[in-house]
């Protein structure tokens, strides 16, 4: 079965990634601008939350392309994951810079 995602801007003006297909569903992605950044924005937040959100989905492609660096260390936490049980990704802190 295909499954679309819709972005939509609830009423407090978080934009949420969910199915299309279910109301009730719990957003795959939340995006929330500060009011400065809405001021910079204007009217385009929902514009610039879908452009955020297709980087996001290209990004992914890219890193879980076979033999990519992302790919392998993905391959060797699940292995990792096999071989000692105590290891889970939730514990671990990914900072960006």
């Amino acid at each position: 079965m295909l499954s679309f995602l819709e972005l939509v801007e609830l009423p407090d003006g978080d934009i949420v990634l969910k199915p299309s297909d279910d109301e009730n569903a719990e957003p795959l992605v939340t995006i929330r601008f500060s009011g400065e950044s809405r001021g910079y924005m204007g009217g385009a937040c929902l514009d610039i939350a879908r452009a955020m959100v297709q980087a996001g989905i290209d990004a992914t492609e890219t890193l879980m392309e076979p033999g990519s660096e992302a790919a392998e260390a993905d391959e060797l936490e699940s292995e990792l994951a096999l071989v000692d049980d105590s290891f889970s990704e939730e514990s671990e802190t990914k900072t960006l810079h």
